[in-house]
C-alpha cells in the first residue's frame, strides 16, 4: 500500500489566468508539467481572452 503523503508535502504551480497557487491531483500524474490552469473556469477564461 502506498505511503499517505501530506498536501504540504506535494509540488504546487501558479494559476497563469487568476495567479493563486494550486497543488498536484493524481488525476494531472500524466501530464504534470502540461498543467497551467487551476480549474476548468480559467481554462475557459483563458480561450475568451478574460483575465478574470
Amino acid at each position: 500500500m502506498a505511503k499517505m503523503r501530506k498536501k504540504s508535502d506535494l509540488p504546487s504551480k501558479l494559476c497563469t489566468v487568476c495567479g493563486l497557487p494550486f497543488t498536484w491531483r493524481k488525476k494531472w500524474a500524466k501530464d504534470w508539467d502540461a498543467v497551467k490552469y487551476c480549474s476548468d473556469r480559467c481554462r475557459r477564461a483563458s480561450k475568451s481572452g478574460d483575465t478574470s
